[in-house]
C-alpha cells in the first residue's frame, strides 16, 4: 500500500519588540535653555522641535521626546540623567511602555 505524503504547514509569527516613550518631566530648577540643548543633543531634534517640546514640558509637566525600543530608551534616560547631573540640574526622564 502506498502512503500519501503529508505536508506540514508552518506559520511564523513575527513579534516586534515592545516600544517605549521617553518622557522628560518638569522641575522648577532646570533652565529651559539647558533642556532645549539636551533635547537637540540626546534626541536629535531640530531647534524648533526642541523649543516646542521644552514649552510642552513646562506647561504640561511632561512631554514625550522620543519613542524607542527598550535598550535605546534606557540609554536615552541614562544620558539625560548623566548630562543633567553633570551640569548640576535635577532634570528627570522616564520610560513608559506603549
Amino acid at each position: 500500500m502506498a502512503r500519501a505524503k503529508s505536508k506540514t504547514i508552518q506559520r511564523v509569527e513575527l513579534k516586534y519588540p515592545d516600544r517605549f516613550n521617553v518622557i522628560i518631566l518638569n522641575d522648577d530648577f532646570t533652565p529651559m535653555d539647558f533642556v532645549i540643548k539636551l533635547i537637540i543633543e540626546v534626541f536629535n531634534k531640530n531647534i524648533e522641535q526642541a523649543k516646542d517640546l521644552t514649552v510642552k514640558v513646562h506647561k504640561d509637566g511632561k512631554a514625550i521626546v522620543g519613542t524607542y525600543n527598550q535598550e535605546i530608551g534606557e540609554q536615552k534616560v541614562n544620558e539625560v540623567t548623566l548630562l543633567s547631573r553633570h551640569h548640576g540640574h535635577p532634570l528627570k526622564s522616564i520610560m513608559e511602555k506603549i
